[in-house]
């Protein structure tokens, strides 16, 4: 599925490559530069181009590209998400996902790339699998692989590995056992524009549960500017604290298997991100 993965800077320099199936040149990611320079952003290059011998799939995580190039038609999503799990593991081992830490790590970035992929196709991609199989860097483990000339590697295949739940080691117990759930839900409200800062805000004041809460917006051009070649983006970040709008409630709650007798609270929070919306 996926040949070679390129890491890419802001500054279009690849500073990592990676090929599994075959050795794929550079020259590849032109097509992918070429797209960059034309974009406003560098969120608004196209997550998946298509070029006559390949297809190039991309994600922007902080100020890195990850470019994944691929021979034959898959479904993008799919690319997507593996290649945000490779960030998140990196964020996970590391602590940061830049160009500098990832550097200072080459070893290990090969190592879990070479477990992440088994001849191009996701194999092991949950983090507690992984550190199981190759142990998180710290400074007393290079230290000593160093003197005895060891690796980070572990000799043991994972306990999580064949486990129905493989993003659990076996044998774990939690003093705290919670249940989260995500749901999606609209806002209304009122909005100011600030022109210095070119920010929008939106108020939703009180919210009545007995309505449906919903956001629209409308955008217009100012007088005199010319029309953009490409439809404009707009980046939306919203925080709601201490509040449940959806009104769902939980009516009962039963725990199987285990022995003592859970506290069954429950606490309500509304939790948004950041979207980007497409005119």
């Amino acid at each position: 599925m996926i040949h070679s993965l390129f890491l890419i800077n802001q500054s279009g320099d690849i500073f990592l490559e990676k090929h599994w199936k075959s050795v794929i040149g550079r020259s590849v990611c032109d097509y992918f530069f070429e797209a960059k320079e034309k974009a406003v952003d560098p969120e608004n290059v196209a997550p998946v181009l298509q070029t006559p011998h390949h297809y190039l799939i991309s994600i922007l995580r902080g100020k890195l590209f990850f470019l994944s190039v691929i021979q034959t038609e898959v479904p993008p999503l799919f690319v997507i998400e593996f290649l945000h799990r490779v960030a998140d593991t990196f964020q996970d081992y590391f602590g940061d996902c830049s160009e500098g830490v990832i550097k200072d790590n080459l070893v290990t970035v090969y190592e879990l790339l070479e477990e992440m992929l088994d001849n191009g196709f996701p194999l092991a991609t949950e983090s507690n699998v992984l550190k199981e199989m190759i142990r998180p860097p710290t400074i007393l483990r290079s230290v000593v692989n160093t003197l005895t000339g060891g690796s980070n590697v572990g000799d043991t295949l994972p306990t999580g590995q064949l486990s129905n739940i493989p993003w659990r080691r076996a044998g774990v117990k939690y003093t705290n056992n919670e249940a989260y759930f995500d749901v999606i839900e609209e806002i209304d409200g009122n909005y100011s524009y600030d022109l210095a800062t070119k920010v929008l805000v939106w108020d939703i004041g009180k919210l009545n549960p007995q309505k449906l809460p919903n956001l629209r917006g409308s955008l217009s051009m100012q007088a005199g500017v010319p029309r953009p070649e490409e439809n404009p983006s707009l980046n939306i970040e919203l925080k709601i604290q201490q509040l449940a709008i959806s009104g769902l409630k939980v009516s009962r709650l039963d725990m199987y298997g285990e022995k003592y007798k859970p506290f069954k609270g429950v606490k309500y929070v509304t939790k948004a991100g950041k979207f980007q919306v497409r005119t």
